[in-house]
C-alpha cells in the first residue's frame, strides 16, 4: 500500500473500539448511514477470523476499511480501476477488474471486494479470478448492495442474490463459508425513505438521521429483531459474504468464528 503514513479514514471510522459508518455526509451520505453502520458491524466481527497474511484491497477507493485489517495482515496491496470516482494515493495498482491481474497465482491470502461486485460488468470472470488469486485456505471477504438505489452511474451493472452469491463462489471452486443478508424490510423502507427525506430544505438531514435512528433502535428490541429475522430473506438490503478456498484434498477447512 503506498503512502500509509498519509491514510485517514473515510466511509468507516474506529470509535470505542468498533467499526461504524462516518457521520461526515462527504463521506456517507445522510441517507447510507443504516446500512453502513450495519456492514461496519459485519467487518468489525468477521475480519479478525478471516483477514491474515498477503491482502489485496480490490475496488479499494479510499481503502476504508485499512484501519479494520492493518493489524491483522502483514501485507496490503491496493487496486483500484482507473474510471474510480473515489481517487485514491494508495493505489498500487490501476487495473480493470474484469481483466486478469498481474499477479501470481495463490498470492494473496484475503481479499476484500466492498461495494465493488455491483460494478463490474462480467462478475464470472472476476470470481475466477479471485479464485486464482487466493492461495489455499484463503478468504475472500465481500459486501454488496440488493434492495439499493442505483450508484456510480454508468458504471452500476447488478444486483444479486444469494443464490447467484453462492453460485458466483461455488463456480470459481470457492467454499462458501458465511452468507448473511443485511437488514430486512423495515432496513428497506428506512433506507428509501431517508435518501428522499434527505433531499429536503432545512429539515431533511434531520428527518433522514431520524427515520434511520429509530430503526436502529428497533434493532435493540425484540420486535425489531424478529420482524429483521422474518423479512430479511426475501427484502434484504445487501448481503455480506465470506467465501474460502479449499486447502489441499484431505485438510481441514477453517470455520468463520
Amino acid at each position: 500500500m503506498r503512502h500509509e503514513d498519509r491514510w485517514i479514514e473515510s466511509k468507516y471510522v474506529l470509535r470505542r473500539g468498533r467499526l461504524r459508518a462516518s457521520r461526515d455526509s462527504t463521506e456517507v451520505g445522510i441517507g447510507s448511514r443504516l446500512i453502513t453502520d450495519r456492514i461496519a458491524s459485519l467487518y468489525d466481527q468477521h475480519l479478525p477470523h478471516c483477514a491474515r497474511g498477503r491482502l489485496i484491497d480490490l475496488g479499494c477507493g479510499k481503502v476504508p476499511l485499512y484501519g479494520a485489517y492493518r493489524r491483522l495482515v502483514d501485507d496490503v496491496t491496493c487496486v483500484d480501476w482507473p474510471q474510480s470516482v473515489r481517487t485514491s494515493a494508495h493505489l498500487d495498482l490501476q487495473a480493470d477488474l474484469s481483466q486478469p491481474l498481474p499477479y501470481a497465482n495463490a498470492s494473496f491470502d484475503t481479499i476484500i471486494l466492498s461495494d465493488v461486485l455491483e460494478h463490474v460488468p462480467t462478475p464470472d470472470a472476476l470470481w475466477f479470478e479471485m479464485a486464482r488469486l487466493l492461495a489455499p485456505g484463503g478468504y475472500v471477504l465481500l459486501n454488496t448492495p440488493f434492495l439499493y438505489g442505483v450508484h456510480e452511474a454508468p458504471h452500476d451493472y447488478g444486483r444479486y442474490t444469494e443464490y447467484a452469491l453462492r453460485r458466483f463462489a461455488l463456480q470459481a471452486g470457492l467454499e462458501v463459508r458465511l452468507l448473511l443478508p443485511v437488514g430486512g424490510s423495515l432496513h428497506v423502507l428506512a433506507d428509501l425513505l431517508a435518501k428522499h427525506l434527505a433531499h429536503l430544505p432545512a429539515v431533511g438531514g434531520a428527518l433522514a438521521s431520524a427515520v434511520q435512528g429509530v430503526v436502529a433502535l428497533l434493532d435493540l428490541s425484540r420486535f425489531g429483531r424478529r420482524v429483521s429475522t422474518r423479512t430479511a430473506t426475501r427484502f434484504p438490503l445487501g448481503y455480506f459474504m465470506a467465501a474460502q478456498r479449499p486447502l489441499a484434498a484431505g485438510a481441514a477447512l477453517a470455520a468463520v468464528g
